[in-house]
């Protein structure tokens, strides 16, 4: 059976991808012991201490590597961007020169962030990336060094939403646990993004994989939906009161990281190479809202350390 390891098993992308993967392949997931009585192998590892990747490639000799863990607040990258450089941009570098030596097929995540915004229509992984921030600065220089390292790696930029071991890491999370108190809300009006359903991402990742894919691409939902939109279509999906999300421009937030207007990424490349149509944000959301009605959450929370 195929082994697979995944970095930041415990963050919202990880341990959605191990759940998915395991039903199909061997898991092992690099936690900082966040995670308990997860049903995959588990090793506990800082990833910046010295040899710690030399210890994990021994211990879980895995056919394929997906590197989720990043340090992605953009307001902590802001405050400690020589920790941002350590964990987007020389951590990745590292594992995908390792993997290259030893024969491990590889995916770094990325983010749609590494776009300045400004360009009208959808980008393609042709376009210019112009960083806003030191988290999306970090993370194209990620890139770059993960494809200058392993010309054979895959380089993702994604966005997604899902169900986190926390209950609090996604957008999808914020809006629900704010309208089922009926708090008062806001959403971006002038924020486009392509939101896809982590575990929906976690599928084409593997299938990635498994058409031994290499390159940059863009793997994202097929729409691009305003932020005050995705709260507005989750409200009525579950049956909250849409008027409690006031629509806001971001210009006027008083974030402390710049953010882009426009995320809207063309998936042309990607479902050209996989031979299909990539999931429309419909159908992610008719999921999240079963898994809802499944007690997935609940589940989920149930492997955090307490």
């Amino acid at each position: 059976m195929t082994r697979m390891l995944i970095t930041g098993s415990s963050g919202l992308l990880g341990l959605n991808l191990a759940l998915e993967a395991m039903k199909s392949y061997y898991v092992f997931g690099v936690d900082r012991g966040k995670l308990a009585s997860a049903p995959f192998k588990t090793i506990q590892k800082d990833l910046l201490e010295k040899q710690a990747i030399e210890f994990i490639l021994d211990a879980a000799r895995p056919d394929w590597l997906i590197h989720c863990a990043a340090l992605s607040d953009l307001d902590q990258c802001e405050e400690n961007p020589e920790l941002a450089r350590l964990l987007n941009t020389d951590l990745p570098r590292r594992l995908a020169d390792a993997c290259a030596s030893r024969s491990i097929s590889f995916i770094h995540i990325s983010t749609d962030a590494v776009f300045d915004g400004e360009k009208e229509g959808y980008y393609t992984e042709a376009d210019d990336a112009q960083p806003m921030n030191v988290y999306a600065r970090t993370k194209l220089e990620g890139e770059k060094a993960v494809l200058k390292a392993n010309p054979r790696a895959i380089v993702a930029r994604v966005n997604f939403y899902g169900w986190s071991l926390s209950g609090k890491r996604s957008l999808a999370e914020f809006f629900f646990n704010n309208l089922t108190e009926n708090k008062t809300i806001t959403g971006f009006t002038d924020v486009l993004f392509c939101p896809l359903l982590v575990n929906q991402l976690a599928r084409i990742l593997t299938q990635m994989l498994e058409k031994q894919l290499s390159g940059l691409y863009h793997a994202v939902g097929p729409q691009a939906i305003s932020k005050y939109m995705f709260g507005v279509e989750l409200a009525r999906k579950f049956g909250f009161n849409q008027n409690l999300i006031s629509p806001k421009s971001v210009r006027s937030s008083g974030l402390a990281a710049k953010r882009s207007q426009n995320l809207s990424l063309s998936i042309h490349k990607l479902s050209t190479e996989l031979g299909r149509s990539l999931p429309e944000f419909s159908t992610g959301l008719d999921e999240f809202y079963e898994q809802f009605k499944d007690g997935y959450p609940q589940k989920i929370r149930s492997y955090q350390q307490v």
